[in-house]
């Protein structure tokens, strides 16, 4: 597998009280291409600050961001975020005053990337992929249960053809049976879609399903064998 995204030295930090906290310390990490991780590690141990980092969504105190070989700083944080990136939420962020087919055309609105012209068909049958048939897709999104929700941010995730995929426990208001029909989904997408997909997490159900678990501590990450 090739590498698609690298951390190199980066440092985060934050004034807290007078006194300086540090996040990451000189972290540094390769992400593959179609492959699903997860980042686990205690609470306040900055998981979600890094997902934000790479995400582009907050700059670290130092260090660098590379996707597909180039600098997200040279490629522009706006145009990574637009083309490159997707992001879950645990409260799964759709708009409530459209339906779940709205939702996932607008995403396809919003790239530069190249999409087929039938979107309309494409966001059907991308929702269909994935458990919404099309009597739901028509539904205002806040007439669909949590599950399905999740489902429909999943989907819109995919539906404007970004490599990376990332998620903040998008599990974490499902029940036990569903969270593992979500992370299933997730491996689908990045094993037959080559995404590369990072969920942080807090579930051991989510982390053992995962191509690779990683551990984020006192500043770094390393590998859980």
């Amino acid at each position: 597998m090739s590498e698609i995204l690298k951390l190199e030295n980066i440092n985060y930090s934050y004034i807290d009280g007078g006194y300086e906290r540090q996040i990451l310390k000189d972290l540094s990490y390769s992400f593959e291409e179609g492959k699903f991780y997860t980042v686990l590690g205690p609470s306040g141990s900055g998981k979600t600050t890094l997902l934000s980092i790479i995400a582009g969504l907050d700059t670290p105190n130092s260090g660098e961001i590379y996707f597909d070989g180039k600098n997200i700083k040279e490629i522009g944080l706006h145009k990574y975020r637009r083309n490159a990136i997707s992001i879950v939420f645990q409260q799964y962020n759709l708009i409530s005053y459209l339906t779940a087919l709205e939702n996932v055309m607008l995403a396809m609105s919003e790239t530069d990337n190249p999409l087929p012209k039938d979107r309309k068909n494409v966001a059907y049958n991308l929702l269909a992929r994935f458990g919404i048939v099309k009597s739901k897709a028509d539904r205002m999104v806040n007439q669909l249960s949590g599950g399905e929700q999740q489902r429909v941010a999943i989907a819109r995730s995919l539906a404007s053809n970004v490599n990376l995929i990332f998620a903040d426990e998008p599990t974490g208001n499902l029940d036990t049976a569903t969270e593992k029909e979500i992370i299933a989904i997730f491996k689908e997408l990045s094993h037959e879609f080559s995404k590369t997909i990072i969920v942080v997490t807090h579930s051991d159900t989510v982390s053992a399903m995962s191509d690779q678990r990683v551990l984020l501590r006192d500043g770094k990450l390393s590998e859980i064998q």
